[in-house]
């Protein structure tokens, strides 16, 4: 029995290799006339099968059951990811979880996608993939998460007047089973910190939301809030004057820098007087952070680097920031108990107080 037709007969009844099956019921036809061998209704059998299976390639790339047929993996291999711990919402996406609370999430299957502009409990802002060679352990991780989702947080919401609104950071992170499976991803989220007040509407503001002279606007802004993110862990001056005179020096320079983009920035008729009035703001509030930068005693920097804080240029940039279309509320206006909370699971969420 010649075995490139047996082989050809399988591959035939195969299919998904039919030119192979072709190929090796040729060779089998010259094999079985030269050496007299058996099987030659197996090479005609698998030649046939092989040109059906030929043919039915071709129909179906012409019809776009190729297509279908790799969305259709494409698809259960999203599943299995998703079975496998991986977040299944994209990022600018909303969604509800068990119960209304992140924090008793164990699984990623559990959440529903619903639309942001509605209310809903959670939304992912971003995510990125971990390379560590092995687990790093649950506490290394939370930590890792948290300081990551933190940072990440501003490149989707760009703009810092943004209300929260008793929004919270989380974090789904893989666990030691889902690792084991493969799973690398840690997930970034806004989530309600109160179930009962779930969020509603989109936190996002970024180059898909803002159009030009917003988004130039809230850039410029970063470069002061950046700055005041610095803050030294000390709040009392008297405790540590030389890194509030550091910080007050750095603010200066972001204020700088605000001033100077917005600056560069072709506004809008109406709103060009209006940035005028905040560079303006903004060059006495330098005065001031450049006296604290340079104060000799504690008294004296609290002096300045509170007449800094009230010429900062909010006032001038309510009016500039209603002409664009932005958020008019200062977070600097808000009251302590317009903050979110914080709060930690120590499985799948994170406590970072947006």
């Amino acid at each position: 029995m010649n075995g490139f037709a047996i082989a050809s007969l399988v591959l035939g009844i195969l299919c998904f290799v039919p030119a192979v099956g072709l190929v090796l019921g040729l060779i089998a036809f010259a094999q079985i006339k030269k050496k007299g061998e058996r099987g030659k209704g197996l090479a005609i059998a698998g030649s046939i099968l092989s040109v059906v299976g030929v043919l039915l390639l071709v129909l179906a790339v012409a019809t776009g059951g190729a297509r279908d047929f790799v969305e259709g993996f494409r698809e259960a291999a999203r599943e299995s990811r998703q079975n496998a711990g991986a977040f299944p919402v994209d990022k600018g996406g909303c969604f509800d979880a068990p119960d209304g609370k992140l924090d008793s999430m164990r699984y990623a299957h559990q959440v529903d996608e619903v639309p942001c502009a509605g209310r809903h409990d959670g939304e992912v802002f971003a995510s990125f993939r971990l390379n560590h060679a092995s687990y790093p352990g649950d506490d290394a991780l939370a930590e890792l998460a948290e300081t990551r989702c933190t940072d990440l947080q501003w490149a989707y919401v760009m703009d810092s007047w943004t209300d929260f609104d008793g929004a919270e950071i989380y974090y789904f992170v893989p666990d030691r089973a889902t690792w084991r499976q493969g799973d690398r991803h840690v997930t970034c989220l806004f989530g309600a910190a109160d179930p009962e007040h779930p969020l509603e509407g989109s936190l996002r503001s970024d180059a898909t939301t803002l159009d030009a002279d917003q988004l130039a606007y809230v850039k410029a802004g970063q470069a002061l809030d950046r700055a005041l993110l610095t803050e030294p862990e000390e709040e009392m001056a008297e405790n540590d004057l030389a890194g509030h005179k550091k910080w007050a020096a750095r603010v200066d320079r972001g204020l700088a820098e605000q001033a100077r983009q917005l600056r560069a920035h072709h506004w809008p008729k109406g709103t060009q007087g209006r940035i005028d009035a905040l560079v303006t703001e903004i060059g006495k509030s330098r005065e001031e952070w450049a006296k604290a930068a340079s104060a000799s005693d504690a008294d004296s920097f609290d002096a300045h680097y509170v007449m800094g804080l009230q010429r900062i240029g909010d006032k001038s940039a309510v009016a500039a920031r209603k002409s664009l279309g932005l958020a008019a509320v200062s977070p600097r206006d808000a009251t302590p108990e317009d903050g979110p909370e914080s709060g930690f699971d120590e499985d799948h969420g994170g406590g970072a107080a947006v």
